[in-house]
């Protein structure tokens, strides 16, 4: 990777590190769709390895704040969610997998601009992280469908809740990646070039965090999953 390839990608997953740092998810939504564009062979194994980081960062930071009944419903489904991940990982070629992945990618920011208000509770939290374990496994995009459940709570809720199920959930998906051939030392070396952007997307975000009350919360998911769907469209 050149200098100038290292410093925009750094710049890329700082503003995405930063983005989940504020509303609890939003570095595979902001920052993969541009990666692509940049090297596609930072998507998934590289963001999601850099980004298990960031959700140790912020679940130890936000701990106070998670819901913990939750965490093993969503983390049921995100275990169901990267099998099927895998199966399409070994069926599918390269052109239909880059095919598969923008249609995720807007399916997450439909997800997202729906606005509706789902209970937490066991049926949709097993629901909605198998839906997250198989858009994140295959994209690096898995905080959509756990942020519709959460989106009308508090910010400190929604950051530490997200975060300790993405601790695991990351975990789960890296695992399946590994077993299927995506993960090896390639992409753990490239991994570790996008760890400087994430360290400074968080540090940045101590202060946002707090900047952004929870009125705020929403319209900035809905402002980054449509610039996130334009960049799709133009590739």
């Amino acid at each position: 990777m050149s200098f100038t390839h290292f410093m925009i990608v750094t710049g890329v997953v700082g503003l995405g590190a930063m983005l989940q740092g504020t509303i609890g998810f939003g570095l595979g939504l902001f920052s993969a769709p541009l990666l692509i564009l940049i090297n596609p062979q930072l998507v998934p194994g590289p963001l999601l390895g850099s980004s298990a980081v960031l959700t140790m960062l912020l679940a130890r930071r936000e701990w106070h704040a998670v819901e913990k009944a939750d965490l093993g419903w969503a983390i049921t489904g995100r275990l169901i969610g990267t099998g099927m991940a895998m199966i399409a990982l070994l069926l599918l070629t390269e052109n239909r997998l880059e095919t598969l992945f923008g249609i995720l990618v807007l399916s997450a920011v439909a997800v997202t601009a729906l606005g509706l208000h789902i209970r937490p509770a066991p049926k949709a939290l097993t629901l909605v992280g198998t839906a997250s374990g198989f858009m994140g496994t295959l994209t690096a995009i898995g905080g959509p469908p756990m942020a519709l459940l959460y989106q009308h709570e508090s910010g400190p809720r929604i950051r530490g809740t997200l975060s300790a199920f993405f601790v695991v959930g990351v975990s789960l998906s890296l695992l399946g990646l590994t077993i299927v051939g995506r993960f090896g030392v390639a992409e753990l070396r490239l991994a570790v070039h996008l760890i400087p952007g994430i360290v400074l997307g968080f540090l940045m975000s101590r202060h946002t965090a707090h900047a952004l009350g929870r009125r705020f919360i929403r319209p900035a998911v809905l402002a980054v999953a449509t610039f996130a769907a334009l960049a799709v469209l133009i590739r």
